[in-house]
């Protein structure tokens, strides 16, 4: 099959609408159940592409929850504490590596990863769907699924959940094309290669970046190449904890990725970890809540009545100043750009956020300024000479 008719495009009114391989060369996917739309397939391609780099770069296996083309979470199979468990709603479940990663993925931004787009590196076992199972999302896209993975997902949806088989050896060809507004644009594929080779230009006085901080920094930076620019990634463990996507100033994405990075982190407060939710309410409700819960709007949006729809009693508050000695505590964060960084109050915010070590293009005239500002808090920073956009 080289081509594949689609309901309609990015929204009801653009049609026709279809995804197709040119030549008469084959499709290097199968649609194993549902009904795929144009966004799907755009967030399908872009995340395979993701995770298969993330296996390649750190040899783990890896998974990324995508929503609208850009990641919300990535990460790769490394084992969880019990924090994260229960932070992630996966403390009654047995989690193979593969399982681990997208418990990671997902819980990086589960607020954004609501009803997302799931990729895999590995083919889906029995533990990684019977997460996915109880999550909302809109699909999955794997080079395979074992019976009982594929039997727990066709579950999903009423039977229709979308699920793709992708071939794992397929190339692309070394040019790509795509028009806007009737006109061709075409370019040679991003296809540069992202390992620990890429991190040893480090330009400040602290020049130690350990093992684990280096597939960090690789995970932010595969993460970001597949975001859509400007954008900022922020990663620790073995996973992203805040990406900032699609923003005009860099600052904003630094700012947008740090908030969601802090609210990661506050996620894990004993305060939030012991809320006293009723039985009844489901996780979503749960995510919506706990983010209320620790923003600083939380009396002037939930009020005393509405508190008793969700907990037990009313919980304790969580006070700025309270957050503010938790998040102090926070360090050994890593940071990826997709570009260089203008100035150094960028800086001055990552560090807010315990970032520790930082990978970013370099070239900006005020890079020294930029040096001065890591050196000013220790951290290590390396310069990858490549450019990280992506539209």
């Amino acid at each position: 099959m080289n081509e594949l008719e689609l309901k309609y495009g990015c929204n009801p009114n653009q049609k026709p609408s279809k995804i197709f391989m040119d030549n008469g060369k084959e499709l290097p996917i199968e649609v194993l159940n549902g009904k795929p739309g144009y966004i799907n397939f755009l967030d399908a391609f872009n995340s395979w592409q993701l995770v298969k780099e993330l296996k390649e770069a750190t040899g783990l296996c890896a998974a990324t929850s995508f929503k609208h083309v850009s990641p919300a979470g990535a990460a790769v199979g490394l084992p969880l504490s019990d924090v994260l468990k229960k932070i992630y709603f996966v403390d009654d479940l047995e989690l193979s590596p593969l399982a681990c990663a997208y418990a990671r993925a997902r819980g990086a931004d589960r607020m954004s990863s609501f009803g997302d787009w799931i990729a895999l590196s590995d083919v889906c076992d029995k533990e990684t769907a019977t997460l996915i199972a109880r999550e909302v999302s809109d699909g999955v896209i794997a080079p395979g699924y074992t019976k009982e993975a594929f039997e727990i997902l066709l579950t999903k949806r009423k039977g229709g959940y979308n699920i793709i088989k992708i071939d794992e050896n397929y190339k692309p060809d070394p040019i790509e094309r795509k028009q806007v507004y009737g006109i061709t644009f075409e370019q040679g594929r991003n296809e540069f290669k992202i390992d620990k080779d890429l991190l040893t230009d480090i330009v400040t006085d602290n020049k130690e970046i350990p093992e684990e901080a280096e597939i960090d920094l690789i995970i932010s930076l595969i993460t970001l190449k597949y975001t859509q620019s400007n954008s900022v990634c922020y990663a620790v463990g073995g996973q992203t904890i805040g990406v900032g996507a699609g923003q005009q100033s860099r600052i904003h994405c630094t700012r947008l990725a740090g908030n969601k990075a802090d609210i990661w982190h506050l996620r894990q407060h004993p305060k939030v970890l012991n809320l006293p939710f009723r039985d009844d309410i489901k996780r979503p409700d749960r995510d919506n809540t706990i983010d209320v819960y620790i923003s600083d709007e939380c009396d002037d949006v939930i009020g005393e009545d509405v508190w008793q729809n969700f907990f037990k009693t009313r919980p304790e508050r969580l006070t700025d100043a309270e957050k503010k000695e938790f998040l102090a505590k926070v360090d050994g964060v890593c940071l990826g750009s997709d570009a260089f960084f203008p100035f150094g109050d960028n800086i001055e915010r990552a560090r807010k956020s315990g970032v520790k070590y930082i990978a970013q293009p370099g070239g900006s005239i005020r890079d020294d300024n930029v040096i001065e500002a890591c050196n000013k808090y220790n951290i290590a920073m390396c310069m990858t000479g490549m450019r990280l956009f992506h539209h």
